[in-house]
């Protein structure tokens, strides 16, 4: 199983950025897809899923700001964020099962 994460980059407060997830070697369309973020010095969290069915959940601070997304056709997910803060500056990576894939660094400046 490979998940390869990009669209990473800077983007200035209040912008906004869409981060793709393309996986390859598992049944795409049955699984639940994640994305997670870890700031410097911080654990990392869970910023959103997305389950086989298209059920989505978020976390907090990002409710109303981020949106996660399957296209089961191209096997990728996406999350795009907007309104933007610098807080949201960490690097983002997806999950299924137990694998992850790399991140990709979203830095946003205020």
């Amino acid at each position: 199983v490979q998940l390869q994460a990009y669209g990473g980059g800077l983007v200035q407060a209040g912008g906004s950025l869409r981060l793709s997830c393309k996986a390859s070697g598992l049944n795409f369309s049955i699984n639940t897809i994640a994305w997670y973020r870890q700031a410097p010095g911080t654990q990392r969290e869970l910023v959103a899923n997305i389950s086989s069915s298209s059920m989505t959940n978020y976390e907090d601070s990002v409710k109303g700001r981020f949106t996660v997304s399957r296209d089961n056709v191209r096997r990728q997910v996406y999350l795009q964020m907007s309104s933007l803060r610098p807080e949201d500056t960490a690097v983002y990576y997806c999950k299924t099962l137990r694998f992850w894939g790399r991140g990709t660094l979203v830095t946003v400046s205020s």
